[in-house]
C-alpha cells in the first residue's frame, strides 16, 4: 500500500513555498528529492499538478504520493556483519573500517548494502535503488555503530529523529596535539571546499550549519583521545571540524593528518600510525527511540583492535610516552 500523505494547510503554513513546506513535513526526503517528486507529478495541490515554487494558502489541500520504489539493481553478497541488535523493524550493526556503506563510483561491489540485502531481504526502499535501508552513513574508514531500517515506517521515524537531533551519536577520535582545555564546541559551516571539490571544508561559499562538541578522554602528549558528539550530520563533519580546530585526526590522509605524522620524533609511533591506513575515528555510542515501539535504545561499541592497540602504545604499554615536536 502506498504511503500517501495529505495536508490541509493552516494559517501557519500559509505563505510557505510548496517544496519547503513538504521538506519540513517529510523528514525522510531532502528538498531536492521533494522537487524531483513534484516535477514527476507526484504532488497535487487542490487536485491539480503542483509546482515547487508555488506559495501555499490557508485552506489549500496538498497530497503527496511517493514515486514507486525501483527494484534493487544490487546483487546480495554474503559479507559477514556484526549485528548488535535486530528486530522486525530495524537492525544495528558495528561496521568495520574499510567497508563502504553504499554503492558509488569505484565501489559497485562489496558494500554494506550488498551485505544487508543478503542478510535481510525486506529492507526499507525509501532510500532508493542504491541505498535500501540506509538512514545515515559512516565514512569508509570510520568504524562503529549504525542503525539500518527494515521497514518504511522505521525509516521515516528514524529519519525524523535524525533531522530533529533526537539521535545521540558519540565518537572517539585520536587527534594530533595536546588539546587545550577539557571540552569545547566547534561551530562552523561545512560545505564543498572552494579549491578541491572532492573535499569538504569550513572555507566554503555555501556551507551548512554544523556543530561538534568534544571532550578529552585521555592525553598522550603528542596525541589526544577525544569523545565527540555531533549535533548535525554533515559530510565528513568531525574530520573537517577537528582539522579546522588545528587537531586533525590521526591517520586521516585527506584532512591534514598525513602532514602531522612527519613532526613526530618517535619512529615506532610513526610506523604504527602509517600502518593504520585509516582515520582513527570510531562510532562508539548510539542512542535513539525505537521508531515503532517507542522504546529507548542505547548501544555501545568498544574501540576496535587497531585503535585500542594504538592507545595502548601511546599510554606507555609498549613504549615511553611520545613528546610532540613543535
Amino acid at each position: 500500500m502506498k504511503n500517501i500523505r495529505s495536508f490541509q494547510i493552516d494559517k501557519e503554513g500559509g505563505g510557505a513555498r510548496l517544496d519547503v513546506f513538504l521538506a519540513s513535513h517529510l523528514a525522510i526526503l531532502s528538498r531536492a528529492q521533494i522537487q524531483k517528486a513534484i516535477a514527476g507529478g507526484n504532488v497535487l495541490l487542490n487536485n491539480l499538478p503542483a509546482k515547487a515554487g508555488q506559495r501555499l494558502r490557508e485552506g489549500d489541500r496538498l497530497v503527496f504520493e511517493p514515486p514507486p520504489v525501483l527494484s534493487y539493481d544490487v546483487e546480495p553478497e554474503n559479507i559477514p556483519l556484526n549485528v548488535v541488535y535486530e528486530d522486525a523493524f530495524l537492525l544495528v550493526i558495528d561496521k568495520p573500517a574499510g567497508l563502504v556503506v553504499h554503492p558509488a563510483a569505484g565501489n559497485y561491489q562489496g558494500t554494506l548494502v550488498h551485505a544487508l540485502l543478503f542478510h535481510c531481504r525486506d529492507l526499507s526502499g525509501i532510500g532508493g535503488v542504491m541505498r535500501p535501508g540506509i538512514v545515515h552513513r559512516l565514512d569508509k574508514g570510520t568504524s562503529g555503530l549504525m542503525v539500518v531500517a527494515k521497514s518504511d515506517a522505521a525509516h521515516q521515524g528514524l529519519a525524523a529523529q535524525f533531522k530533529n537531533h533526537g539521535v545521540r551519536k558519540t565518537y572517539q577520535a585520536l587527534v594530533y596535539g595536546d588539546v587545550k582545555g577539557e571540552e569545547g564546541v566547534i561551530d562552523a559551516p561545512v560545505g564543498r571546499d572552494t579549491v578541491d571539490r572532492k573535499k569538504m571544508s569550513t572555507r566554503t561559499r555555501r556551507g551548512k550549519a554544523a556543530r561538534t562538541c568534544w571532550r578529552v578522554g585521555e592525553r598522550y602528549g603528542a596525541v589526544t583521545l577525544l569523545k565527540v558528539d555531533i549535533e548535525t550530520g554533515r559530510t565528513h563533519q568531525i574530520r573537517v571540524h577537528l582539522h579546522h580546530a588545528g587537531h586533525p585526526i590521526v591517520g586521516d590522509a585527506v584532512y591534514g593528518g598525513a602532514g602531522r605524522v612527519k613532526a613526530l620524533s618517535n619512529p615506532l609511533l610513526k610506523e604504527k600510525i602509517k600502518a593504520l591506513s585509516r582515520p582513527a575515528l570510531h562510532s562508539s555510542l548510539l542512542s535513539f527511540i525505537h521508531p515503532v515501539t517507542a522504546r529507548p535504545l542505547n548501544f555501545s561499541s568498544p574501540l576496535p583492535a587497531d585503535l585500542s592497540a594504538l592507545c595502548g602504545f601511546l599510554r606507555g604499554d609498549a613504549a615511553p610516552p611520545e613528546t610532540e615536536v613543535t
